[in-house]
């Protein structure tokens, strides 16, 4: 279905019978400060920024269609890079006795753990704007779900592929040497236009909540070559074909939440990509009413292990990640997130994070974050961020 058919299909829709429209979103500004003199000299120790993020939706046909739009638009003033807009949704969508379909741009998240989500391959990771890897670009996509008493079959058609982009010249938070964008490669002839699909089957069994993926297409995750430029050596990302087969689950036992997110990839082809397992495992237990105030605490462990060489298995390679999650069940809604992850082969590599957020009022949301990198090791993933700890204060107004 092209854009044409999916325009003449809502206007049919809109003005064939009543509909409901709802018009929201937030405008944010966040101010980031590095403590640590930057690795390399052009690049600064602080930024501002704001984000103009709307998000509209409109219901018709007794609610069984709509249309869904949320944009998003950051500037920044240090890195012009990271300033980017993104439709993070623009898609149509029906919903039927017991089947749904959506047309359109659209985000998609699997996953049950904390520390990772190994699983979630439907979209790009927008990796210019915060590093846990958690904000999304939009995907292009045919999204048809069936529902049944035996489970949920999601199938997907995603006939564009979007690039991963990187911090720049002057950004934090990038590799050294610098990786370039627009520079891309790819294994498939027809590059960024090649058609990926995936399946999942979900299902919820007593006290279980079990997900079964499959993929096959575009690596969301680039491989890295070097190339000598006249200014120096920088990465490439390289993006291989791959088929991707996963599981996740979730076991809930009283105050305990059990996890549990494990893949197999395979390079299909002439594919530079190494075949590899990975897997995430671990729990949440929550200590409810701690104190006279009521508060909620959950404990987080997990360990990752990817099978891959170091270098080529990103951060989680064999870690083991600590946290915890607390609700402090007041009127502004406030919570604090905060994990440290030790790595069980160099104890010289870990990092730490933590995020804050509260309401002011009915509309408006202040945030905290704040993230250290250590590593000694040039053969550690996180080695070039090991000068790029920082802290950020937010402020997001909701309308």
């Amino acid at each position: 279905m092209n854009t044409k058919h999916l325009a003449t299909i809502l206007c049919a829709g809109l003005l064939a019978s009543p509909s409901h429209a709802e018009f929201l979103g937030y405008v944010g500004l966040q101010a980031r400060a590095f403590p640590s003199a930057a690795a390399d000299p052009a690049q600064g120790s602080e930024t501002i920024s704001g984000v103009l993020a709307p998000e509209w939706y409109q219901q018709w046909n007794d609610g069984d269609d709509s249309f869904n739009i949320k944009a998003f638009y950051r500037y920044d003033s240090q890195d012009e890079e990271r300033s980017h807009a993104d439709l993070r949704e623009f898609y149509w969508q029906h919903v039927g006795n017991n089947w749904e379909l959506s047309v359109g741009v659209n985000t998609i998240f699997w996953g049950v753990t904390e520390s990772q989500h190994l699983v979630d391959i439907i979209n790009q990771t927008d990796f210019v704007e915060a590093p846990d890897g958690e904000d999304k670009l939009g995907q292009p996509m045919i999204h048809y779900a069936s529902i049944q008493d035996w489970g949920v079959v999601d199938v997907f058609v995603l006939p564009t592929f979007r690039s991963r982009e990187f911090a720049g010249e002057e950004g934090r938070l990038r590799s050294i040497p610098l990786t370039v964008n627009n520079r891309e490669q790819y294994q498939s002839d027809k590059e960024d236009e090649h058609i990926d699909y995936a399946l999942r089957w979900s299902h919820y069994l007593g006290d279980w909540n079990i997900g079964l993926s499959w993929f096959q297409g575009t690596s969301r995750e680039p491989l890295f070559l070097p190339q000598a430029t006249a200014t120096g050596i920088v990465l490439t990302p390289y993006y291989a074909l791959i088929e991707q087969s996963g599981i996740d689950a979730q076991y809930v036992s009283g105050n305990w939440l059990w996890k549990l997110e494990a893949i197999y990839r395979r390079g299909i082809g002439h594919s530079l990509a190494d075949d590899f397992a990975a897997s995430t495992a671990g729990f949440e237990y929550t200590l409810t009413g701690i104190n006279s105030l009521f508060w909620d605490l959950g404990l987080l462990l997990e360990y990752s292990y990817d099978s891959r060489p170091r270098l080529s298995a990103g951060p989680f390679q064999n870690d083991v990640f600590v946290g915890g999650r607390l609700s402090l069940n007041d009127i502004a809604s406030s919570e604090i997130l905060f994990g440290y992850s030790q790595d069980a082969d160099d104890q010289d590599s870990r990092s730490v994070f933590m995020e804050a957020s509260t309401r002011l009022g009915d509309s408006t949301r202040v945030t905290a974050e704040l993230y250290h990198f250590h590593s000694d090791d040039q053969q550690d993933p996180i080695y070039s961020l090991r000068r790029d700890s920082y802290i950020e204060l937010g402020l997001e107004y909701y309308y």
